[in-house]
């Protein structure tokens, strides 16, 4: 479960900025996940939930937006998003594509008090 890692990153990453900026509460961190990513975000909330309990993030909520697959066509430049797992562009059918957005795993931002 690669997820429990990654609330921990996030946990310490926020600390460090809780620390560095001050503050006295943090309301919500908000994260970007790629689609692609692999994170499931059901279990990426667990473990925050876990992880932030008896510390001076206790109560912060984690806030997810799903980022989808945004890729180029390399074979004609056509840029394209999709939902599915299939990677072909839908002008010329071609697989050679680049991906350029949906592996992504960002810290956005800290909403504090």
């Amino acid at each position: 479960m690669h997820e429990l890692a990654i609330a921990e990153s996030i946990v310490n990453i926020s600390l460090r900025e809780f620390k560095r900026s001050n503050l006295t509460s943090v309301k919500s961190i908000g994260i970007r996940i790629g689609v692609l990513s692999g994170v499931d975000p059901s279990a990426l909330e667990f473990g925050f939930e876990t992880i932030i309990m008896n510390t001076p993030l206790s109560g912060a909520k984690l806030k997810i937006e799903m980022v989808p697959v945004s890729a180029v066509c390399r074979s004609c430049g056509t840029p394209f998003e999709t939902s599915e797992f299939i990677f072909i562009c839908p002008n010329c059918s071609s697989g050679d594509i680049e991906v350029k957005r949906g592996q992504e795993l960002d810290i956005i931002y800290l909403e504090a008090d």
